[in-house]
């Protein structure tokens, strides 16, 4: 397979399906990290490196060759190791420390440390920034996307248009065939509307993602804070990835960096169009996070980006897997070891909310024949989500006293959670409902954006 790394000299050297330029008139091999854990049970932030003189051959699994394999894989032959030096990388540290610095400067870094042993992630959307800032450090570097068999048209097109630019070969992940064809076979074509889209993401992406990782010590990502506020508002611009495995393997074997993480979209936008480089003609069209095309659709103004990926799902929910280490486990915080809630203060107090029972949720929910509609909330006090939109709930409720419209709140964790799945659609905390008069059916609010005005909007559009 072919993949791809850039540097300002022609000069290449050929291995075996990969292509690399080198600075130098000589051959070089690169230098790479390997990671051990310290004595911590738990994924560690600090990486103990070894850089040795060769480049030992990698294959993530023994019958498949489609992981991304080290330069010189077939140049060197292993056995003769000559340790230099051992280091250690503190990466909680040098997150602190590169906090506020230039996506350049990080991407640097990054590149610097790491050499052959990391590669960026390229979905074919804004991540171009990622390989531009990359081009620009003067350093090597190598790319590889994922093709699920369910792209754009456009997006292919610009993997094209990105290869031409750079001079580069992008390296393309695909899924197990035999994986692909039990799954339609069995569940159709477009069984993630029903279902989730997390089977397919599996199957699609998240298997070829973990083979390709296992050839590498470091990735790099084009995740930005402002992308989606329930799942990437924390993320650092580098950390021991929490949930993939590299090249040596274990918890704590491989690094994610996040150059991007502290930029907002709009500065994405003006770098791009400042550095004239090929951008998804998609973007022009209302679409700005692009993924696979049944799972992908334009945007109207003022709504937040991700809310065109996997619109039907909750926000919770909008991590194909790829970045599931971003999504915190709420039952994990839930339960205690009875089974109970645990102990908070209660939230979403207003003389203007109701307070819903079981018994009154349940009595709502038959009703078809209401007086005046209810917006209701199914909240944790736990919950940070909750927490986080308490005062624009309270605020909307203020400004719907008097209205005709009921604003109440239903406390659905504990005892109550699985209930709240089966009858009130309930897939995260908050999850926000609309009783309209005359309907038995409540209407679940499907947005991200949780401020006052956006909620108004949706009650008046149905009230």
């Amino acid at each position: 397979m072919a993949f791809a790394v850039t540097s300002s000299s022609p000069k290449a050297i050929s291995g075996t399906g990969f292509a690399f330029s080198s600075s130098s008139s000589e051959s070089k091999v690169s230098q790479i990290v390997s990671f051990r854990l310290l004595e911590r049970p738990q994924v560690a932030s600090t990486i103990v490196s070894k850089r040795r003189v060769y480049v030992k051959p990698v294959n993530a699994e023994p019958k498949r060759n489609d992981s991304v394999v080290p330069l010189a894989a077939t140049i060197v032959a292993p056995g003769n190791e000559v340790e230099e030096k051992v280091e250690v990388e503190d990466f909680e540290q040098l997150a602190k420390e590169l906090e506020h610095a230039s996506p350049l400067e990080i991407m640097d870094k990054a590149l610097e440390i790491f050499g052959n042993d990391i590669a960026i992630a390229f979905s074919g959307a804004e991540d171009v920034a990622l390989i531009e800032y990359a081009h620009l450090t003067g350093r090597p570097f190598r790319v590889f996307s994922l093709d699920t068999g369910r792209l754009n048209p456009e997006t292919y097109q610009l993997f094209d248009k990105v290869e031409k630019h750079y001079g580069i070969h992008i390296e393309y992940m695909f899924p197990d065939a035999v994986e692909v064809q039990a799954l339609v076979r069995s569940k159709g074509l477009f069984s993630f509307y029903e279902d989730g889209h997390q089977e397919c993401c599996r199957v699609r992406k998240v298997r070829p993602l973990r083979r390709a990782l296992k050839g590498l010590r470091a990735w790099i990502t084009g995740q930005r804070k402002d992308q989606s506020p329930g799942t990437r508002s924390e993320i650092p611009v580098v950390q021991v990835d929490p949930v993939f495995e590299g090249l040596d393997g274990g918890a704590g074997s491989l690094v994610k960096w996040n150059p991007v993480a502290n930029v907002q979209g709009s500065d994405i936008w003006n770098f791009l169009r400042a550095m004239n480089v090929p951008v998804n003609t998609l973007h022009s069209q209302g679409y700005i996070s692009i993924g696979c095309e049944p799972c992908t659709r334009p945007v109207l103004p003022g709504q937040h980006e991700r809310e065109g990926r996997w619109w039907w799902e909750d926000a919770k929910a909008k991590e194909c897997g790829l970045h599931k280490g971003n999504i915190k486990q709420e039952d994990g915080v839930q339960l205690n070891g009875n089974g109970a809630a645990p102990a908070a203060a209660d939230i979403f107090n207003s003389q203007n909310l109701v307070t819903l029972s079981r018994t009154g949720i349940e009595n709502l929910a038959r009703l078809e024949n209401r007086q005046e509609p209810w917006l209701v909330v199914l909240y944790a006090p736990w919950c940070q989500f909750c927490q986080a939109m308490e005062g624009s709930y309270v605020e909307l409720a203020d400004k719907l006293a008097g209205s005709g419209v009921k604003v109440g709140k239903f406390r659905a964790d504990g005892d109550e959670k699985e209930y709240a799945k089966r009858e009130l659609q309930l897939g995260s905390f908050p999850t926000i409902l609309f009783f309209p008069k005359h309907s038995s059916k409540a209407i679940k609010y499907p947005a991200e954006k949780r401020d006052a005005d956006s909620l108004l909007a949706f009650v008046n559009a149905l009230k």
